[in-house]
């Protein structure tokens, strides 16, 4: 029996919550509601912020995959915050969470700029599933030595997961209240009460429901069009994606690939990474 093909559904713009990409972005426009939510969850001051690009799409020299940035931005010092909201790839966050550190530094990396004036960077994704099973509200990376775990590497970047599902750690009172209502919708004080606002705002804006519209048919329209044209590639990825929705790994999908569609290993792998970047 033949799987019947996932369809692309747009999501009623009255129901997006803080958790879908387009609502976090907007919101998250305001100064003042993304600098506490960014002092919050890294425990820092933070003196002053500016958007280097919102929704800065980013994509590297060489072909390889484009990705979007809902929120990218730099404070006084130069210190560069990323901060995404992830609802699905949970087996595959952290390749995701690497490959948008990357991508970032070499943004940075303008020509006549040296590797050593790379700044302090944050990519900080907020789930709604806890990827690591350990109840944490907050799991924060840092490259460090396997023989002396004290020794931190020195390369400046921090990967921070917060999961709206945690149960233990110690945060403060103000991010609790936040991954509460970015979970429940739930408003317990007074920052939750400025996200709810913030929403509110945004879904009585006849230009942002017009924008979000005129985005997702967009991306409807992409993917239609690329299985109505049949190109191999649209064939290609459609297979990967239901390969990854059944569970299998991504060495069984890179070989059976490879085989239905004779592909040579480096191909198979930009297929299958290419799919994971973007789930």
């Amino acid at each position: 029996m033949e799987k019947e093909k996932k369809e692309y559904k747009i999501k009623p713009f009255e129901e997006l919550t803080l958790m879908d990409d387009y609502m976090f972005a907007a919101v998250m426009s305001d100064k003042k509601i993304l600098k506490p939510l960014l002092e919050y969850i890294l425990d820092i001051q933070i003196l002053e912020i500016e958007f280097v690009e919102k929704q800065k799409s980013m994509k590297e020299g060489y072909e390889s995959h484009g990705i979007r940035l809902d929120l990218y931005v730099k404070d006084a010092s130069g210190q560069i915050f990323n901060c995404e909201v992830q609802t699905t790839n949970k087996r595959y966050l952290p390749k995701r969470m690497r490959y948008y550190q990357s991508v970032i530094d070499i943004d940075i990396l303008a020509p006549g700029v040296e590797y050593w004036e790379l700044k302090r960077s944050f990519v900080i994704f907020i789930t709604n599933f806890d990827p690591f099973k350990k109840s944490r509200y907050i799991y924060t990376f840092e490259n460090r030595c396997v023989q002396e775990p004290e020794l931190c590497f020195g390369d400046e970047t921090v990967k921070v997961v917060v999961t709206t599902k945690g149960t233990t750690g110690e945060i403060s009172d103000e991010l609790k209240e936040s991954l509460t209502y970015f979970d429940q919708q739930l408003v317990s004080g007074d920052y939750s009460r400025k996200l709810d606002q913030a929403v509110k705002n945004v879904k009585a804006s006849k230009e942002r429901r017009h924008e979000y519209m005129i985005m997702e048919i967009r991306e409807m329209e992409a993917r239609a069009e690329a299985i109505a044209e049949g190109r191999e590639e649209g064939r290609i990825l459609g297979t990967v994606e239901t390969m990854l929705d059944d569970g299998k790994s991504v060495n069984e999908i890179i070989s059976r690939i490879m085989s239905k569609y004779n592909l040579n290993d480096e191909e198979a792998k930009t297929y299958v990474d290419s799919v994971l970047v973007l789930v």
